[in-house]
């Protein structure tokens, strides 16, 4: 895929891919876990939902999972390996891209807690050379509003990573490319999907807590809620075992999909590299979007209660992004894509349910714009354009009675 498509993808979640959820609707294999009669019911749908949502996709595979305090709904569709068509299984690893900043900003939100720093603070206080440091907030970091550009809209920046994918990437050249384009917007005046901003904070967590990022996340996330096949790979382009093939089209000139498994994951850094599978998800979105195991009651509170109205573009009242976290009709959570690979993880309160899908292509389907190709080379003529964990996400959500697109 040509450098601007990647602009468009990268860039546009969990926002902008909610935008293309609410165009979803009516979407109604292995056998799931439930039990009980009336679940049943919901299990059906749940697998008519993934049946049509999954086909309507073109990717190669999916692990989806439903999970309440009563039942876990987990299923599987297609293959982990185009070639071999070895199938998908639900213990997978799975690169899950900006799923990473969630983990990333509740880091930034405990260190607050901790007395390490205040969200109020200014960039400037930690790193030098930043247009408008002096006026731009660790808040407003986290929450997409400081103005400060993403290094994945610069042309050199992507130039550089496709031509060599296994290239290993330092945080601060990331941070570089991020300057040179910046400022977008005065800060807080606007809202602007950036990942230079999460890079940054994982700059200033490690500079407040003397520790490597990696040993951040491991001691007081990962461990703490018993998170068994979470990490953060740094500059090692390995994934554990096992794993699924990721199929992309991003950095392919000859409009071949290409297969991405291996590609270097340091350009995400804290903004999208880290990997995981569906059991650890499942109990790392519950924590998310309630806060359990995660964050004290103040931080958890100030986090639900970041999200701008729309006096900050696109944000609404129902629709919008606060720190490190999307809210969208009731659901909390992120969507994460690295080339190859593609996850949405969501919790919603009044369901008290969480979902999370993996797929392992980052290929969007449907009625796309030329410049961001499809699984397939003919227009799915009446089907929106849509990301393949979007798609799917958002047909389990319908599924459940908790549709992204209409009042909760």
């Amino acid at each position: 895929m040509l450098a601007r498509s990647m602009h468009q993808r990268w860039l546009r979640e969990p926002l902008v891919a909610a935008l293309l959820l609410l165009l979803l609707s009516g979407c109604a294999g292995e056998s799931g876990r439930g039990g009980q009669e009336e679940e049943q019911a919901s299990e059906d749908a749940l697998n008519a939902a993934l049946e049509k949502s999954f086909e309507e996709s073109g990717a190669p595979g999916v692990v989806a999972a439903v999970q309440t305090p009563e039942y876990t709904w987990v299923e599987t569709r297609g293959v982990a390996d185009r070639t071999s068509e070895e199938p998908m299984t639900p213990d997978v690893h799975q690169r899950i891209g900006s799923v990473t900043k969630t983990f990333t900003v509740s880091l930034l939100l405990q260190a607050a807690a901790q007395g390490l720093l205040s969200l109020d603070d200014t960039i400037d206080q930690y790193v030098e050379g930043i247009p408008n440091g002096d006026s731009i907030t660790l808040r407003q970091m986290a929450s997409m509003t400081s103005g400060i550009a993403s290094y994945t809209f610069n042309e050199q920046f992507l130039n550089d990573l496709f031509s060599d994918p296994e290239r290993v990437w330092k945080p601060e050249e990331l941070v570089q490319f991020g300057i040179a384009d910046s400022p977008a917007f005065d800060p807080g005046t606007e809202f602007q999907y950036s990942n230079t901003n999460t890079v940054l904070l994982g700059l200033v967590l490690q500079q407040v807590s003397g520790k490597p990022i990696g040993d951040l996340y491991r001691e007081q996330i990962i461990e703490p809620l018993g998170l068994q096949q979470t990490s953060f790979p740094n500059t090692d382009p390995s994934l554990p075992d096992p794993h699924a093939q990721g199929y992309t089209l991003q950095g392919q000139d000859d409009a071949e999909i290409g297969n991405a498994t291996d590609w270097n994951p340091s350009w995400g850094w804290t903004a999208g590299a880290m990997i995981s599978t569906l059991d650890d998800l499942l109990i790392y979105g519950r924590a998310l979007g309630s806060g359990e195991g995660l964050l004290p009651p103040e931080q958890q509170a100030e986090r639900l209660d970041s999200f701008p109205s729309d006096e900050v573009p696109p944000n609404t009242a129902d629709r919008a992004y606060g720190l490190g976290l999307g809210r969208e009709y009731g659901w909390l959570g992120h969507t994460g894509e690295l080339p190859g690979y593609n996850t949405a993880v969501y919790y919603n309160p009044g369901l008290n349910a969480t979902v999370v899908v993996e797929v392992n292509s980052d290929i969007p389907s449907g009625e796309c714009p030329e410049d961001n190709p499809t699984m397939t080379d003919a227009p799915q003529d009446g089907i929106p354009c849509a990301d393949p964990a979007v798609r799917i996400l958002g047909g389990l959500a319908e599924a459940l009675g908790r549709p992204f697109g209409t009042e909760q």
